[in-house]
């Protein structure tokens, strides 16, 4: 398994590694560091791996301004570090293509004078690129310090991004966005040591990684199954930056790799229904819910703690919360500027306590004359957010209406329904269109404070009528994930028929309820206690 991050606080990445090794599947995820350092450590029955990536592609020549002390010398300010990393990456894209020519000269589709052609131009541009390898180790012998460049908004940059992609087509992601190829570089050599037999890539970054050790491997020979787990539509993602180049980019790369998936998960039916237009897939994403564990916390765990104990209010007391991340786009302003219309109402917000944007929120309360009714509370233990939540009377999900919010039914959603809580949601398609569907609770629309304010009262009103939506018959047990494993199970089966069946019941290890704090590889751990 292959994920853009440091596997911590990614519930979806954990759940589905545990899940497919108590399967008896033997499974590696592979993450990114956030140092230098290498680290690993079990999760369940499967082994974790954060591997350092280093990001000298992260930035474009453009943003190295030339100053020359010596007649060849490049800055020190990463461009030697970025020419090098280029170099790798193209001689990384000519063995792909060698696999690429292997495999359909196998298959029949090249031979004669078109195989003689084709591999003739793969040497002559294998030799280019040992020139050019060596042009840039003299260059960097010579290097000195630069400043850094500009950023990549401009009309200049669009007619870039414009020319690049009449001209290449996908493959323009390898001039707008080289920076792709860093991941390419610190994954791809771990993938190919480990002769998997499934690459599980979560998300679009990851697709690449694994297509082209898929393309590798055939190359080879090998067989190797490629599962596209697509966590959102990458159409719909606000680029945080280089606005001319970053989603065209990333978008091109998804498409060029798109094709050689063996299956595709994904989070909801509206974002399946958009991947298979998008793509013209030959059939359907499946659908894995974000849906929270179903499992037992850790026999020597505490309880968890009682929500309204730690706001300081009694059983009586009207109580909303909102659990989950905090930013602008969440709508916790509109949560918080309702609160003065919401008389003897108090609010929850379960987030990150530390961050500026929270104590923006709670200086408006203060501001309102509502302090004294909005607590602010750590995360818990995922194994205890339901039990915790489950001290309120309404869960709330006041989200902005973005293209990704609109197509998917979040974790949240499940958590609070886990809990038996009446839920407040805003107008996104489909957690609305559920509520609707369901009777669990009111829509309003979103960044509206006054219909915040009927939604909420509405449900206040009469809160058993639509806790009562809970006692449906499989409507729980399916927003489960051991209802989701089967799903992901059935999906391995299905691409690896021949492989060794499941054990008869999955044998975890005496941690597996709890992850090991991550640690150095090559620590030594001690063994646990007999």
């Amino acid at each position: 398994m292959l994920v853009d991050n440091k596997v911590e606080g990614d519930s979806r990445v954990q759940k589905i590694a545990r899940s497919a090794a108590e399967a008896g599947w033997d499974v590696t995820l592979l993450g990114r560091s956030p140092d230098a350092t290498e680290r690993s450590w079990r999760l369940g029955a499967a082994e974790v791996r954060l591997l350092p990536m280093p990001e000298p592609l992260h930035r474009r020549r453009h943003e190295f301004r030339l100053s020359l002390r010596w007649p060849l010398a490049y800055r020190s300010n990463g461009i030697a570090e970025h020419r090098a990393q280029w170099v790798r990456a193209w001689r990384a894209d000519l063995a792909v293509r060698s696999a690429l020519v292997t495999r359909r000269a196998a298959a029949g589709e090249l031979a004669g004078p078109r195989l003689g052609r084709a591999r003739r131009a793969l040497r002559r541009r294998e030799v280019a690129a040992r020139l050019l390898d060596r042009w840039v180790w003299l260059r960097t012998k010579m290097m000195n310090r630069v400043r850094y460049g500009r950023r990549f908004r401009g009309p200049w940059d669009r007619a870039y991004t414009l020319f690049w992609q009449l001209v290449q087509g996908d493959r323009a992601w390898r001039r707008l966005e080289p920076g792709l190829w860093d991941y390419e570089l610190a994954y791809g050599p771990e993938v190919d040591r480990l002769h998997p037999d499934l690459i599980h890539a979560h998300d679009f970054r990851m697709l690449g990684v694994g297509a082209r050790a898929k393309i590798r491997a055939g190359g080879q020979g090998r067989r190797v199954a490629l599962v596209w787990d697509a966590h959102e539509f990458l159409p719909g993602i606000k680029p945080w930056r280089d606005h001319a180049r970053w989603l065209p980019a990333h978008r091109a790369h998804e498409r060029e790799y798109a094709p050689y998936a063996d299956a595709v998960l994904t989070v909801s039916a509206d974002l399946a229904a958009l991947l298979r237009r998008e793509h013209r897939l030959a059939e359907t994403p499946g659908v894995l819910l974000n849906a929270p564990a179903d499992e037992h916390r850790p026999a020597d765990d505490a309880p968890p703690p009682d929500l309204r104990a730690e706001c300081g209010i009694g059983p009586d007391v009207p109580l909303l919360v909102y659990s989950g991340a905090a930013a602008p786009q969440r709508g916790l302003d509109t949560l918080v500027e309702a609160l003065p219309r919401l008389p003897g109402v108090h609010l929850a917000l379960v987030v990150n306590p530390a961050l500026r944007y929270v104590e923006r929120l709670a200086d408006r309360a203060a501001r309102l004359g509502a302090a004294d009714r909005l607590h602010v509370l750590p995360y818990v233990p995922h194994w205890q957010v339901v039990p915790f939540l489950s001290g309120a009377d309404v869960g709330v999900i006041p989200i902005h209406r973005w293209p990704n919010h609109e197509i998917a039914l979040i974790t949240k959603f499940f958590e609070y329904a886990h809990a038996r809580l009446p839920v407040v949601v805003s107008d996104v398609r489909t957690m609305a269109a559920t509520v609707r569907e369901t009777g669990q609770g009111e829509v309003f629309r979103a960044g509206d404070v006054d219909d915040l304010v009927r939604a909420v009262t509405a449900v206040l009103a009469d809160p058993a009528r639509r806790r009562a939506a809970y006692d449906r018959p499989g409507l729980l047990a399916g927003w489960t994930w051991s209802a989701q494993a089967e799903v992901l199970e059935a999906v391995y089966r299905r691409l690896l028929p021949d492989a060794p069946p499941p054990p008869e019941a999955a044998m975890p290890g005496p941690d597996a309820d709890t992850p090991d704090p991550p640690t150095p590889r090559g620590a030594l751990r001690c063994p646990p206690p007999t």
